[in-house]
């Protein structure tokens, strides 16, 4: 895992082999940074890592200057693994959450200028993110939430959908306030 981006642009991090994940690779990462900074400045954002397993997508987010970054994943050893790698690299704007992700959706708050989500594939319940994003509603005017999941499954019905954008076996959907004028 590299950062590709940023302060700490080709830092490569080792996390644990034993962590149960899979990282958003590097040229799909690549790509999907290329989309965001030609939407949005990214220095400054509130961001939320639904998701976000070893931190890839926080630790980037956080080498270009998001202002707060908050991550959220269940698993205790890739809490453990990114509030350690933020700490040693200075990173105070990442908050980690250990906890289950679709029980802090249904009671957060706080509005986000930019949610990702980088669900295990084989839940069943990915369409509940935008739904629940868009219910709760945790994204700012002009807010944008990406869902990252495995390309023969399709989240277009949505009405906040805007597009998607496949690398492989992976797919990028994006989704959009509607009162925002940023058109992806």
């Amino acid at each position: 895992m590299r950062i590709i981006g940023g302060t700490l642009k080709g830092r490569r991090f080792n996390p644990p082999k034993n962590l149960p994940v899979r990282p958003t690779t590097d040229m799909a990462k690549e790509a999907l940074f290329n989309i965001i900074q030609n939407k949005v400045d990214i220095e400054g954002l509130n961001v939320l890592d639904l998701f976000s397993g070893t931190g890839n997508i926080s630790l980037e987010f956080a080498s270009r200057n998001a202002a707060k970054i908050t991550s959220v994943d269940l698993n205790y050893g890739c809490v453990n693994y990114l509030k350690n790698t933020a700490k040693e690299c200075n990173l105070n704007q990442i908050k980690v959450t250990k906890g289950n992700v679709f029980k802090f959706l249904s009671t957060e708050t706080a509005q986000y200028d930019f949610i990702f989500a980088d669900p295990p594939y084989d839940i069943s319940k990915i369409p509940d993110i935008a739904r629940l994003v868009f219910e709760r509603n945790l994204l700012t005017e002009n807010g944008i939430l990406v869902v990252e999941h495995q390309s023969l499954q399709n989240l277009e019905g949505h009405p906040n959908f805007v597009e998607k954008r496949k690398y492989g076996y992976s797919t990028f959907s994006f989704f959009e306030n509607k009162n925002s004028s940023n058109n992806i």
